[in-house]
């Protein structure tokens, strides 16, 4: 339950238009709603502006199915990230409006759509050393989308090809936060940290050969970036990124407002 929902439920017993019993009925999963196999946090979007993210890996379809069926039944709008095929099988269905995203593995329910961010709203860009790096990069793009914020990419813009990252100066000057997806030996971010005057939110991910041991040596590289302003998530963390960008965008927008 959010608060427009709580607002409303509230409204509706001050009217009495329905009773104290009737109102009880509806909060009774509050806190936590008990499937036996999770505890659903519903009073998380009370708390935090949006509902519990699900993460899938590790569970079965079936679980995955339930979870958001439940979740669905109190939010407006629902997230599940690191989704395979067939669990978004099971989930479409029983909620044929569910979303299926193959590249980022992100499954989404929304019965209301948000506004699109303007033109001039601040943004988080979203860079890649190489196309490799695309499905952790938008599984962060895609989480910051869904929960409403302006994104923008730039993508297979490694320091191997330099020229590719300085031909996107404008764009790394004028975001409000980078987040910066990379494997191999993660030198994208310490370079995009010299660049950008913004925070920098770094993504080591498990992309590379033998030696880069599914993405350790990217991130121990990035968490010993000599660049100021850069913070790291964990290996192949995008939807961790995705959020961290969007709170500090939410905090700009709300500053902003009069």
């Amino acid at each position: 339950m959010d608060a427009k929902k709580l607002r409303s439920l509230l409204t509706e017993v001050q009217a009495g238009r329905i009773d104290i019993d009737q109102a009880l009925k509806r909060l009774r999963s509050l806190p936590y709603d008990d499937l036996g196999y999770a505890r659903l946090d519903l009073h998380r979007a009370l708390r935090q502006g949006q509902p519990e993210v699900v993460l899938c890996q590790g569970k079965t379809a079936e679980q995955v199915s339930g979870i958001l069926q439940r979740l669905w039944e109190h939010h407006d709008r629902v997230l599940a990230t690191r989704a395979t095929p067939d669990m978004a099988a099971a989930v479409r269905a029983a909620l044929p409006e569910a979303h299926y995203d193959a590249t980022s593995r992100l499954l989404t329910l929304a019965r209301t759509d948000l506004p699109d961010p303007p033109d001039d709203a601040p943004y988080a860009l979203v860079v890649t050393g190489g196309t490799s790096d695309m499905p952790v990069a938008e599984e962060a793009a895609r989480t910051l989308e869904f929960l409403g914020s302006r994104v923008e990419r730039a993508y297979d813009v490694g320091v191997a090809g330099v020229h590719r990252l300085l031909s996107q100066s404008e764009r790394i000057f004028e975001a409000e936060v980078i987040i910066a997806v990379a494997g191999m030996e993660g030198a994208l971010a310490s370079v995009v940290g010299g660049l950008a005057a913004c925070p920098v939110i770094a993504v080591p991910t498990s992309v590379g050969y033998g030696a880069s041991f599914q993405g350790l040596a990217a991130l121990l590289a990035m968490l010993n970036s000599c660049a100021t302003g850069v913070a790291v998530v964990n290996i192949d963390n995008g939807f961790g990124a995705g959020q961290y960008a969007h709170l500090i965008l939410r905090r700009i927008c709300e500053a902003q407002q009069p």
